[in-house]
């Protein structure tokens, strides 16, 4: 199975497969966006298949700057960041949920950055997210 939901690379999601693949997750995709449109002024929407193994993505951009994925799955979705370490080092500067800053402190490094993904179910974690997509931005 795909990392993501929506695996057939001859069909760009719709709202309605969206809605359908998210569930109740839907609102807090949603507020997200909404969320991140705020803090992000001129952020950018494009979904792209990024192959069988990953399959449908949103990727949210600044300029040609991907800031985060999106990826849908079953009654969830994923944030997916890359951040580099002055973008970690400003995460712990701003309070953000403890919980959030062990994951990004747990997650792998690699070259472009440590590599993020978020489980997302509930709105919740929304602004702490678009803060982090904010930073990420910023950095």
């Amino acid at each position: 199975m795909a990392l993501g939901l929506l695996d057939d690379p001859a069909r760009k999601p719709s709202a309605a497969d969206l809605e359908r693949a998210l569930g109740r997750a839907h609102g807090a995709w949603r507020e997200l966006r909404s969320a991140l449109g705020r803090e992000l002024p001129g952020l950018e929407e494009e979904w792209a298949f990024a192959g069988k193994a990953f399959g449908w993505s949103l990727r949210l951009k600044l300029k040609k700057r991907v800031i985060v994925y999106l990826t849908p799955r079953e009654k969830h979705f994923l944030a997916g960041f890359a951040l580099g370490e002055r973008a970690v080092a400003a995460a712990h500067e701003v309070g953000l949920d403890p919980a959030l800053l062990a994951l990004i402190d747990r997650a792998p490094r690699y070259a472009e950055g440590r590599g993020l993904r978020v489980e997302v179910r509930t709105q919740r974690s929304a602004a702490d997210l678009a803060r982090l997509a904010a930073i990420k931005a910023a950095h």
